[in-house]
């Protein structure tokens, strides 16, 4: 026999906390994007300089930071619709943060 699903229930504080650290990783996300195309920049020029190919692999590599930056993008804004869809069902399930049970 299987037995049934149980969800935690959490204190207000924990809800708090938690949607406290899915704002920030949500927040992170122009910086993500930031430094990727920075890091892949800087790379490119720092090759371009030591083989002589100025300005191609400087441009390739800001292609592709660009294309990591949209990407960690991308993976940041499904893993806040997943958190959300969550909290949703968390606060179905127990009621919104605050209500009294009893």
């Amino acid at each position: 026999m299987k037995k049934p699903h149980r969800t935690a229930v959490l204190d207000p504080a924990a809800r708090r906390s938690k949607r406290a650290y899915n704002a920030l990783s949500a927040s992170s996300v122009g910086l993500e994007l930031g430094v990727a195309v920075i890091v892949s920049l800087l790379f490119g020029m720092w090759l371009d300089g030591k083989l002589g190919t100025t300005p191609w692999l400087m441009l390739a590599f800001l292609v592709i930071g660009l294309v990591a930056g949209f990407r960690n993008v991308l993976r940041a804004v499904a893993r806040a619709e997943k958190a959300g869809a969550a909290e949703d069902r968390e606060d179905a399930q127990n009621g919104p943060p605050g209500a009294r049970r009893g």
